[in-house]
């Protein structure tokens, strides 16, 4: 057996991409002992070491505070997610599913209400130009990410990029001030209802 695991949601250090497996009983089946070897090789070959993050994993893991840490981390997420889930689940027009332990939320947008015409009111001439220029042709919640960012300054990142058939976006549950994050929330789903409007 094998178990991949990461810093990313191990400690939880969000973003991180340092990881390793975990394999069991690899000398059972030599074909299976081959494909482990053949992984580990291939990592072998990367340019970019992930050895100043993996020297911390022991300390961090075995520090006597790491399990309450994550009891903290955990209630702390599960809080964020629930208040997203809150203020994305008024929105007409999409759905949402309430996160269970992951640092963001899809936001999935119902099918057929989203179109090729429907744009977002931006005051900045250059950046207007820059959009209308770069949403020609591309996925229609790719479209919705541009204007979005453009007319607010606020990043998400379309579902599409992730090589999914279902048009939204995902927003993390990673700002630390509150007053922020819940601005950030209200401004997407205000946006959300505008550009739905639009067209």
């Amino acid at each position: 057996g094998m178990a991949l695991r990461g810093i990313s949601k191990e400690y939880p250090w969000p973003g991180s991409r340092c990881g390793w497996i975990e394999v069991f009983n690899k000398d059972k089946w030599p074909s299976f002992d081959k494909y482990v070897q053949s992984l580990i090789n291939s990592k072998m070959l990367e340019v970019c070491s992930t050895s100043l993050p993996q020297y911390s994993i022991p300390l961090v893991m075995g520090d006597e505070r790491y399990i309450e840490h994550l009891t903290r981390r955990r209630k702390l997420f599960e809080n964020r997610a629930n208040e997203a889930w809150e203020i994305f689940s008024k929105v007409d027009g999409v759905i949402v599913n309430k996160p269970q332990g992951a640092f963001y939320m899809a936001v999935l947008f119902e099918d057929g209400v989203l179109n090729g015409e429907q744009t977002l009111d931006v005051e900045n001439p250059r950046a207007k130009a820059y959009i209308e220029d770069k949403v020609r042709g591309v996925e229609v919640d790719k479209r919705f990410v541009y204007y979005l960012l453009a007319a607010t300054g606020i990043c998400v990142v379309p579902l599409t990029g992730f090589c999914c058939d279902k048009k939204g976006f995902r927003v993390t549950l990673l700002e630390t001030d509150d007053e922020k994050r819940k601005w950030t929330w209200k401004t997407i789903t205000e946006n959300i209802r505008k550009y739905l409007a639009s067209a």
